[in-house]
């Protein structure tokens, strides 16, 4: 029977090689027109997949109000208790590991870090063993290294101790075999990437939204002063304060569309309102900003500039007493909605009271306005993400100057009272504290100024004082999100303490 069977598989050996060549000389590309082996053939190759990583940023929209809505900034907001539910779980802090946009925010960072992982394997050498090189490949790469830093540094924001990955692209074999780095090994390698960034960026944009190097010097401050790095935050930031960057006069100009990518902008996450198509099974990942149809009016109708939306991440009446008399932020920032109407008559303004959570404040930065959103209106909005702007910069640097081991409060308070100057318009409103007190001051200028851009949980966090301001945190546990159950089970990673 052996002796069958062997005959019987040379005979059909022979058939399969006289009949059929193309079996032993398949070629992927008579069925596919393209395979691994044709990418990164060109520097075009090489430019097109670089814009492919800095996608997923858009992705993680949602990062801005959960920093508003998990903090005293905020409330979810919406038609009822189960509206945008991930999103009142992180409200009422009843949040657990199957918290859908926690679980979009992971995977979406994970994807950006795939992508730019791929263009640092072929770095050297494209799939094909072949190299490509071209004048300006280095500066591209500090793109790709800024953007990485990027996405980790939001991951370890959220989740502490995440994977930490870098030679390659993860693909299937990988599952099962990846554990958690301590939080200080991928800060180490955040700081590595936006180091290597720095050496090679330009210091401009040939293109509105493309990184530059004082971009990655400015988060490269800001990840300083999350591990308390103050000395060196206060150098790093430096080159950015007296770079080319200057105060918008008028604050509320930053947030209009005439006002993107302008002299306060160091990074803007860029969006657009040209998606021809739209996907509700993936409505934080298309073209546009999600977002911003979140924060709208519910039932919004008149002559208003505004557009109506869902009555997502509301102000609260809180922020809003925080503001002094006199600050020019408060109205930029949060609308009262009822003053506006009183205020406008002739516009006929109707709308629908938030049923849920209702503050009468609607998130005014980003409130979505006509004519600025197309195709599938709910998912196009054009508004960029004011990311890095210049007076967090300066906020930034003074409270860096100020927690130096050799405090320089004399900067710190010049660095704060630029960015009071411009909410008050005069010199009446300076700050002369030193030490403890300037400290405090700093962080409350946070607050004012940066409030519904999403800094201000994660300000609380790394200062110590979440626990005594944000109603329902529960200390050494809420610092941090859960670690999505999804990637618990495939993963086999341990989950956070207190979700378990």
């Amino acid at each position: 029977m052996k002796k069958h069977i062997n005959i019987y598989t040379v005979i059909l050996l022979i058939i399969t090689l006289a009949s059929c060549k193309k079996w032993v000389d398949y070629d992927p590309h008579e069925d596919y027109k393209i395979t691994d082996l044709d990418y990164l053939r060109s520097e075009s190759d090489y430019r097109t997949m670089v814009v492919s990583t800095y996608s997923p940023i858009q992705w993680l929209n949602q990062t801005v109000p959960i920093g508003d809505i998990a903090s005293d900034n905020a409330v979810a907001g919406g038609e009822n208790a189960s509206d945008v539910l991930a999103l009142q779980q992180i409200d009422d802090y009843t949040l657990n590991p199957n918290n859908s946009t926690l679980r979009e925010i992971w995977r979406s960072a994970y994807e950006g870090i795939n992508r730019t992982n791929y263009l640092h394997q072929n770095k050297e050498k494209n799939p094909a063993g072949a190299v490509v090189t071209f004048a300006g490949k280095d500066a591209l790469y500090g793109e790709v290294y800024f953007l990485r830093a990027y996405y980790y540094f939001t991951l370890v924001k959220f989740f502490g101790d995440v994977p930490l990955f870098v030679d390659r692209r993860l693909n299937l074999d990988d599952s099962r075999t990846l554990q958690r780095s301590p939080k200080a090994e991928v800060y180490k390698q955040i700081e590595i990437d936006l180091n290597a960034a720095i050496a090679v960026l330009p210091p401009t944009s040939a293109q509105p939204g493309r990184i530059n190097k004082y971009a990655a010097q400015a988060l490269l401050g800001k990840v300083l002063i999350y591990q308390d790095k103050f000395d060196a935050a206060a150098v790093m930031l430096e080159n950015v304060v007296t770079g080319p960057f200057a105060l918008v006069a008028n604050f509320g100009d930053i947030f209009l569309q005439s006002g993107e990518n302008g002299s306060e902008a160091v990074f803007e996450i860029q969006y657009s309102n040209t998606s021809p198509y739209f996907n509700w099974g993936g409505a934080t990942r298309g073209q546009g900003n999600y977002a911003v149809q979140q924060c709208g009016i519910r039932g919004l109708n008149g002559g208003s500039p505004y557009s109506a939306g869902w009555s997502t991440n509301l102000p609260t009446q809180e922020l809003a007493n925080a503001y002094a008399a006199g600050d020019k932020r408060k109205s930029v920032t949060v609308l009262d909605i009822e003053a506006y109407k009183t205020a406008n008559p002739a516009m006929n303004i109707t709308y629908q009271v938030a049923p849920y959570k209702n503050t009468g404040l609607y998130n005014h930065k980003y409130l979505p306005r006509k004519g600025e959103t197309s195709g599938q209106l709910e998912l196009n909005y054009l508004n960029n993400y004011r990311t890095i702007r210049y007076a967090e910069v300066l906020l930034l640097a003074a409270e860096a100057n100020n927690r130096a081991t050799a405090p320089n409060d004399t900067k710190a308070q010049d660095y704060l009272n630029r960015v009071r100057r411009r909410a008050f318009g005069d010199l009446l409103h300076d700050v002369a504290a030193t030490g403890a007190a300037l400290k405090q001051a700093i962080w409350d200028e946070r607050r004012l100024e940066l409030a519904m851009e999403g800094d201000r949980f994660f300000d609380l966090v790394r200062t110590g004082r979440a626990a005594t301001i944000i109603t329902n945190f529960t200390a050494n546990k809420n610092e941090l999100f859960p670690i999505p159950q999804y990637e618990v089970e495939t993963s086999g990673l341990e989950q956070n303490e207190g979700y378990k």
